[in-house]
């Protein structure tokens, strides 16, 4: 396995060099058809399921409460067919998106708050001390053995056709990622994808079989460190304004990071007489926790432009509140990017998305805005509320240093998530596998 590994990774890196990820694969541009069919799969709850959802919140709903609602997207709709039709988990984003809503749901549910965020109460202010005491960026290193697994549903791909399938692997050209190794995989031959690719992934191929799910797993470990940087403002200097680096993440790029009116203004606005960069960061972030509370979201494939979608619709997942601040950041003249993966905190294993800010003198600077909300129990101690905005926690897994990238092999057909890469993606001859066809996720977390 091991030999195997080698060979196919040194044929890889030459391979690669001549397909280097120079921008946005193709493959995530999809038809309006496909769109509106991914959108249906997304908004399937009628009336009836909403009331009764609400009922034991709100015994006396009125249809004018939820008309109230609709008219903000609290209750996430959109006509399918002709009919109204409710985001698949609308009721319960309801109580994350509305205050008064959330008021009403933490009266009969209680406010018990989230146990990864008490956790990291404790952990940040390790990872500071340790930071301090050694001088070292990269601290608390943990190892993780990660067993993934994918299925695709019996009779998705006719018998004795190819399926392929790409899954998510971690980088190895992160410094808070050591030691990275694949134990097993279910596949005599397989393929992990370069560095250089934004979209770093193990491949497999395998027949269909009728009647039976066509399955593939893999096992790997990896030491993840945190990395949190010590600076303050004063720290940043000036940026090179006419480097290569600041001119391509200071610019726009279709699709999402565009910089409209009301980007340019609110940019404008939040960063109104602040020069220094870390501090128009700040704000930002800041702007962000304080008005966009977590929901569940939609596919972003949907999504034509997903900073203003957050912006008109008051909430928004991790991904999409990070693509606005990289979006905010850039307008403001603040290179930053996008970076992605999965977060493997204890007992919150889960896909996650978040940022790089790139500050003159110090370099790129892992930057979480999701994870800010939630530190309202530190908001008063500046360097842990704000730990966020200097780096992050060793509990991740980096697969991605960019959105809508490119995987090594190609894709032949239109990618399930245009977005990012967290799930994997799959296809066959006949074309791609959309998400209702298969599911992939860790199996098991092991740490050291």
């Amino acid at each position: 396995m091991r030999k195997a590994f080698a060979i196919l990774m040194s044929t890889l890196v030459v391979c690669a060099c001549g397909h280097r990820a120079s921008g946005e694969d193709p493959a995530v541009r999809i038809s309006e058809e496909e769109r509106q069919a991914r959108i249906a799969i997304d908004f399937t709850r009628d009336s009836n399921y909403i009331v009764e959802y609400l009922k034991p919140y709100y015994p006396d709903l009125t249809p004018e409460q939820v008309a109230a609602w609709e008219s903000t997207q609290a209750l996430e709709w959109t006509m399918v067919d002709g009919q109204k039709r409710y985001f698949r988990n609308a009721g319960r984003n309801l109580f994350r998106i509305d205050p008064e809503a959330r008021k009403v749901f933490e009266a009969v549910e209680g406010n018990e708050r989230d146990g990864k965020d008490v956790f990291l109460d404790n952990y940040n202010r390790e990872v500071i001390a340790e930071v301090r005491s050694t001088g070292s960026n990269l601290v608390k290193p943990v190892t993780f053995k990660v067993k993934y697994s994918l299925t695709v549903d019996p009779d998705a791909v006719p018998a004795g056709e190819t399926v392929r399938a790409w899954m998510p692997f971690p980088r190895e050209d992160q410094d808070s990622h050591e030691n990275v190794e694949l134990l097993e995989a279910s596949e005599p031959e397989w393929i992990i994808a370069p560095d250089e690719v934004e979209h770093k992934s193990i491949y497999m191929e395998k027949k269909a079989v009728a009647g039976e799910p066509t399955v593939f797993s893999y096992t790997f470990s990896f030491t993840g460190k945190a990395e949190w940087y010590d600076f303050g403002a004063e720290d940043c200097l000036p940026y090179d304004t006419s480097s290569e680096l600041y001119k391509t993440y200071t610019a726009e790029r279709n699709t999402h990071i565009v910089f409209t009116d009301r980007i340019r203004a609110l940019a404008d606005s939040l960063t109104a007489g602040i020069d220094n960069p870390y501090l128009k960061v700040r704000s930002i972030y800041g702007w962000i926790v304080d008005h966009y509370p977590w929901a569940s979201a939609r596919e972003y494939s949907t999504l034509e432009n997903i900073p203003m979608y957050v912006l008109e619709n008051r909430h928004g997942d991790c991904g999409q509140v990070g693509l606005l601040l990289v979006t905010l950041c850039r307008a403001s003249g603040v290179p930053a990017r996008w970076q992605s993966g999965w977060m493997l905190h204890p007992g919150a294993v889960n896909m996650h998305d978040w940022s790089e800010v790139y500050y003159e003198g110090i370099g790129w600077v892992p930057t979480d805005v999701s994870f800010g909300r939630g530190r309202g129990a530190v908001r008063d101690v500046d360097e842990e509320y704000w730990f966020y905005t200097r780096g992050l926690d060793a509990y991740r897994i980096i697969c991605n240093s960019d959105y809508s990238g490119r995987f090594y092999p190609p894709k032949k057909f239109t990618r399930s998530e245009t977005v990012d890469f967290q799930r994997g993606e799959v296809e066959w001859e006949g074309g791609n596998l959309y998400f209702n066809q298969w599911s992939g996720w860790p199996e098991e977390v092991e740490y050291k």
